[in-house]
Formats: structure tokens, sequence, C-alpha cells
């Protein structure tokens, strides 16, 4: 869904309402390859044409399918958040540039909710994705040869190789102390 600045200029009295669905499962797939399946993105909200910019509010709801991050399963993920952001045209943003907000300079003359939702939505989904299973189990992956192990779990190694290593420049220093077989038969 699309917006003209002129036409949004036009109702600038009050916000513009929407209560929409929409279809974005190959906007997402194209910009996000991990992306296995996306349900209808529910979206509603307001623009608001203010003198100096446009505000855009909205609340989405979808369902986005990736894989876990551990074991490759796919996963659903339930988003429900809302959005803020403030538009303006680059003539705007020279005259009132705030370094307090942050501010989205329009390419072109179009208000494009689409490509904002799409970009939110991104932003949503976490680096860290695991199934229910996952979550409960502390096992990691594994196979021959290798297997997969927590941060905690690597601190924990990498401190205990270094309690037991010895550096090689100091090895000789271990047995200064030791009592010389010479010396015990001269007792």
């Amino acid at each position: 869904m699309k917006w003209s600045l002129a036409e949004l200029r036009k109702n600038q009295n009050e916000p513009l309402q929407f209560d929409i669905s929409l279809d974005l499962k190959s906007e997402l797939q194209a910009r996000d390859r991990q992306i296995l399946d996306s349900t209808s993105v529910h979206v509603i909200g307001f623009v608001l044409v203010e003198p100096n910019d446009y505000l855009l509010h909205y609340q989405v709801q979808t369902t986005v399918t990736v894989p876990s991050t551990r074991s490759l399963a796919p996963v659903a993920l339930d988003l429900d958040f809302n959005v803020d952001e403030i538009f303006m045209t680059p003539e705007q943003f020279q005259k009132e540039s705030s370094e307090s907000e942050e501010i989205l300079v329009l390419e072109d003359q179009t208000l494009d909710l689409d490509d904002s939702v799409t970009d939110n939505i991104l932003l949503q989904i976490p680096m860290q994705v695991l199934t229910a299973q996952e979550k409960e189990s502390e096992e990691m992956p594994h196979g021959n040869d290798w297997r997969v192990i927590s941060e905690e779990e690597y601190q924990r190694q990498k401190e205990e190789k270094e309690q037991n290593t010895i550096d090689p420049r100091l090895a000789n220093l271990s047995t200064f102390f030791e009592d010389d077989p010479e010396e015990n038969e001269d007792k």
C-alpha cells in the first residue's frame, strides 16, 4: 500500500486510519532467504501529516517460519509489535535535521507501507531461534568427531587448558627445587 505525499497533504487535518491485511511473503523471502513461510500480515495504524514530517504508527501481527539456528528445523515465530517512524522529504530533512530522532528520508514522493512493514518484520526476527524441544534440552548437536558447545562450556574449557598449560620457557623452573641426586649422595 502506497500513498502519494500530495494525497496525504490533502487530508492533513486528521490522521489517515488503516486496518489491512498484506501478503508480504514474496517480499520477505526475497529479502531474507532464511524465511520459509509467512502468514498474512495484519496491520492497524495511521499516518499523521505534520507541517515538517509524516508520522507513521502501526501495529503488526503475523507468523513467520524460519529454520532453527541449532538444527534447521522449521520454527513458527508469532510476531506482534508496534512501529513509530518519522519520514521527511530531502528538503524537509535539510531544514529540520534533528539529531535526537531517527528520521527516514523519502526517496520519492510516496510513502510505502509495504516496505516499512517488511523492514520491521525482518528486524523482529531474533538472532537465535530454537524449537520448543531445543529450548528445554541442554543437548547440543553432535556428530562423528565434532560437537557444538555453549559459550559457557567453551570458556570453562579454555580456562582449564590455560591452568594446565605450562609455558615452555618456564618448564625447566619446575625442576629447580627438586632434590639433586648428587647432593643426596654427599650427605
